[in-house]
């Protein structure tokens, strides 16, 4: 089917939604198969063994029927404890909606808070999915750059040119993706203020909360009051190695918390039952599991850091989740023209920077998923090739 009959018979804001930059890479890359894969966010640990009994446990005792839309209650309550543990945030168990993945979290907190034809602020460069949404739904993405010489973080004078009489809600991502910084309390903290100021609801994705190098990692909601309209976002994909089981969760005060679990019955029901007992291990596992993971991401952005660095290439040395962004400004062309050559001539995969927004073009991601074999032959061929 062409094109143009493509464009006058389905909907055009599913016709015309660009593709993920990364997909795009990524395609190119197993067409190819002899490649070394550093544009994949997915870490390469198998889900810890505690997790996966659990599931197995769950699926031959017969917890294989419907959940409640907001997911079984021994889980929220569960995660009850590690907000207040880990996150500073005071919730209860109605206040969280338990989701196929934070990706269906951020989907249905987008629906719920942004009307369409609205704005919203968001980081640039930022994860291509936020803006893949936003333009489903009609509404438009206003990014707010994201800067090399402030530490990636963002400017709150410039935040304030760039809200109009439609803006409606504000994302915010720390640790990074794709960047890998992790922003400052006073950051997080006056953030939260811009938003409360301006009316603004704040969405915090905070996937990458546990994967933190430096610094420490600050949920918005710890500085706001219990009612202020922030969402925060979280997923067990990340730090418990669990991409494919597809579990996440939106905290939200009353009553965009009521809002979330109502568009849970017309998108996907409930979350997978068998992957909500799975998440209730993982929340139990010993920390040492995850501490160890986090061990081997250090030592991988330290090795990859050297390489680059001695090899006279610039990157930004992350402080967080599992990225390295990587200045190719001095090799004279766009991203996406320079991932395409890298795969080309040296079979090296990245993902390109524009993917992440128009302050990205002249920069690539790389990721740090992956064994320090790989990182060290692809880091070391990339430094080679825009060395040339």
């Amino acid at each position: 089917m062409s094109e143009m009959t493509i464009s006058g018979r389905y909907p055009e804001a599913i016709v015309s939604m660009p593709r993920s930059g990364i997909r795009v890479v990524m395609d190119l890359a197993w067409e190819l198969g002899d490649v070394l894969h550093l544009e994949v966010g997915e870490p390469d640990f198998p889900t810890p063994d505690p997790v996966v009994e659990a599931a197995v446990a769950a699926a031959r005792g017969g917890f294989t029927k419907y959940t409640p839309n907001t997911g079984i209650l021994p889980l929220r309550e569960a995660l009850v404890a590690k907000l207040a543990h880990a996150n500073g945030i005071v919730a209860t168990p109605d206040r969280i909606v338990v989701t196929s993945g934070a990706v269906a979290a951020l989907a249905c907190t987008l629906l719920a808070t942004v009307p369409t034809g609205s704005d919203v602020l968001l980081p640039d460069p930022g994860w291509p999915n936020y803006a893949m949404q936003l333009h489903l739904m009609d509404a438009r993405p206003v990014y707010y750059p994201l800067r090399v010489e402030n530490g990636f973080e963002p400017d709150l004078d410039e935040l304030a040119t760039l809200l109009t009489p439609r803006t409606r809600a504000i994302l915010v991502n720390s640790p990074s993706n794709p960047i890998g910084s992790v922003w400052r309390a006073e950051t997080v903290r006056a953030m939260v203020n811009f938003a409360l100021d301006h009316d603004l609801v704040l969405i915090s994705d905070e996937v990458y909360e546990h994967i933190v190098f430096e610094g420490e990692h600050v949920s918005p909601a710890a500085f706001a009051p219990r009612e202020a309209p922030i969402v925060s976002i979280y997923s067990f994909s990340k730090t418990y190695a669990m991409t494919g089981w597809r579990v996440g969760y939106a905290v939200a005060p009353p009553p965009l918390n009521e809002l979330l679990a109502r568009l849970q019955e017309p998108t996907v029901s409930c979350s997978c039952s068998i992957s909500q007992y799975a998440a209730l291990a993982a929340l139990a596992l010993d920390p040492s599991i995850i501490e160890a993971m986090v061990s081997a991401y250090r030592q991988r952005r330290d090795v990859a850091y050297a390489i680059l660095s001695e090899r006279g290439v610039r990157a930004f040395r992350p402080q967080g989740a599992f990225y390295m962004w990587v200045d190719i400004s001095r090799g004279g062309r766009p991203s996406y023209d320079f991932a395409r050559s890298l795969i080309a001539e040296t079979r090296v995969a990245v993902a390109p920077g524009a993917a992440f927004g128009p302050g990205g073009d002249h920069w690539i991601r790389i990721s740090l998923a992956n064994s320090l074999e790989v990182l060290e032959a692809g880091c070391t061929r990339i430094a080679d090739f825009l060395n040339r």
